[in-house]
């Protein structure tokens, strides 16, 4: 089964199209060293909670949005394989275009698939 490897951020709103700008220069990183599909999404419908939400995890500010991404690798191997390139890749890329969010405040994890439907 797939391996999934998830993230979640808050980005200044002021600077989605720098996000999207970003976003497609550096996405295709994951793709290009094994994985399945990439993807990172915009913030429309992510409510604030009570006692936990996705806005408190990563400490969105007013003036920010939370935008998530998912990676697909086909399975844990393939992911451990090649992550560490996706990292080198992505730290050359920033050099020339940073990320437009504060990478502190990201919160990411990777998953073992069990059921698709």
């Amino acid at each position: 089964m797939s391996y999934i490897t998830v993230a979640i951020y808050a980005v200044p709103t002021a600077k989605k199209d720098e996000f999207i700008a970003h976003s497609k220069e550096l996405t295709p990183l994951f793709t290009k060293h094994g994985a399945l599909a990439a993807i990172d999404a915009w913030g429309d419908d992510v409510p604030e909670g009570e006692t936990t939400s996705f806005p408190m995890a990563v400490k969105c500010g007013a003036d920010e949005t939370v935008a998530y991404s998912h990676v697909i690798w086909p399975d844990k191997e393939t992911h451990d394989a090649n992550m560490s390139n996706v990292m080198t890749a992505m730290q050359q890329a920033t050099e020339d275009n940073p990320m437009p969010f504060d990478g502190k405040r990201m919160i990411f994890a990777s998953f073992q698939q069990v059921v698709e439907a």
